[in-house]
């Protein structure tokens, strides 16, 4: 994949939760920030063993399985979104509940190494789509969650929600 640099969107292209994630993006050029940030989730975990990948960090949070899976299940809606804004579907997207997908998941009972292949997976795919979306098309507008979203704002969504979830790994699971 070549590099993509997208300029950094605007805040009204996307909703103000999103905004925390699109700062957290270091740069203008997604293709190697995707890239790069694989192989740091994929370090990050690869040294894991199923007990570990067990632990929370406190009662009621999700286990470090169930945010390598969180993190894998919002890219593929992040990228389903972006594909369809950047392909000019003006179909109101709808929103995704996080904290029911999870436990029905069942994270928990997949190996480690299993969920870091499929987050390969979606991140290869991610990183393919976004390499070959049209310069054209990272302004276009859809709508999801009720709120108007840019192709580009969801690039920089992707990177940045990644990233928030790598550093609470490290800091509150002290992973890495």
């Amino acid at each position: 994949m070549t590099a993509t640099s997208i300029p950094r969107p605007a805040t009204d292209e996307a909703a103000p939760f999103y905004q925390a994630y699109i700062a957290e993006v270091r740069g203008e050029n997604i293709g190697d920030l995707l890239r790069e940030q694989g192989v740091e989730v994929e370090r990050l975990f690869q040294p894991l063993d199923d007990t570990r990948a067990l632990e929370r960090y406190a009662p009621g949070k999700w286990s470090v399985k169930e945010v390598l899976g969180h993190i894998t299940d919002a890219e593929r809606i992040f990228a389903y979104r972006l594909l369809r804004i950047a392909r000019g579907d003006k179909t109101p997207l709808p929103g995704f509940d996080e904290d029911a997908y999870v436990p029905a998941a069942h994270f928990d009972r997949r190996a480690v190494a299993e969920l870091i292949e499929d987050f390969r997976a979606v991140r290869t795919s991610s990183r393919t789509l976004v390499g070959g979306i049209p310069p054209e098309s990272w302004t276009l507008v859809g709508e999801a969650s009720g709120k108007a979203i840019s192709a580009r704002a969801l690039a920089y969504i992707m990177v940045g929600h990644v990233a928030h979830h790598v550093a609470v790994l490290r800091e509150r699971y002290r992973l890495g």
